[in-house]
């Protein structure tokens, strides 16, 4: 295909949807990786799939007219955001679940720096993200991603009109699978938090004379930190499991 001023638009059309869904993907959105090693990454996997992608992006856009332009740019940037979005929804629900983890075992107070997103967290917090984020490129999971974008415009045709509802219905959807799926991650912490929280306070109305928070607090940290020991892996390989099968299924 001759290089021609309508293939640097389509091009660009291409690097829309691209560009969007890196911009919120978890990994490549991290505040650790620089804006400009973003920028070349989504242009990288611009130029690897326009060869493929370009034909549905000619036919859908054969006209360089400024309105269709504008269209199928605000179109594809906001397909794009949305696969992002969906994406980044399992991450920040394994940090919701992560959060409630360090509070129920104890964690939850010690002081944490803001390594993986822009605000701190608990160290616990930030280990299993930063767990998930790592196994995320280890099991070439980063891979899967761009094989969906890739898959995406066969099923969302180039400018295709984006469809608000649609999208807050597949919003919605996912973040009722991904706090499904964070609580069944985290259930063996929440039931050891009633647990161990039952039993302190029995022991606290038998001896009220006894600071038994302080004293029980350490014995609180152990057990968590033992079941994080016996039910952490099994945990993420349950996360990257659901991650990766929703980027292949879509």
């Amino acid at each position: 295909m001759p290089f021609t001023p309508e293939t640097l638009l389509h091009t660009f059309i291409i690097f829309c949807r691209i560009g969007g869904c890196l911009m919120l993907m978890p990994g490549f959105s991290s505040p650790r990786v620089p804006a400009r090693f973003r920028l070349f990454i989504a242009m990288g996997v611009t130029l690897a799939l326009t060869p493929a992608v370009l034909p549905a992006v000619a036919a859908a856009v054969p006209e360089p007219h400024p309105a269709i332009l504008l269209r199928a740019i605000v179109s594809e940037t906001l397909i794009g955001s949305l696969i992002g979005l969906m994406a980044r929804f399992f991450y920040l629900a394994l940090q919701t679940i992560a959060t409630a983890m360090a509070t129920a075992t104890g964690l939850g107070q010690l002081p944490g720096l803001p390594i993986d997103e822009a605000e701190a967290s608990a160290p616990f917090v930030t280990l299993i993200t930063i767990t998930a984020t790592t196994l995320m490129f280890v099991t070439n999971q980063h891979a899967e991603v761009i094989r969906a974008l890739a898959g995406s415009y066969t099923r969302i045709l180039p400018a295709s009109e984006f469809s608000a509802q649609a999208g807050l219905i597949q919003l919605a959807d996912r973040i009722s699978d991904t706090f499904f799926l964070a609580l069944r991650i985290g259930s063996p912490f929440m039931i050891y938090g009633v647990v161990v929280n039952l039993a302190i306070g029995l022991m606290n109305k038998l001896t009220p004379s006894i600071p038994v928070y302080f004293i029980s607090l350490p014995f609180v940290i152990t057990g968590g930190l033992f079941i994080l020991y016996f039910a952490g892996p099994e945990s993420l390989r349950l996360f990257s499991l659901a991650f990766s099968s929703w980027l292949a299924r879509g």
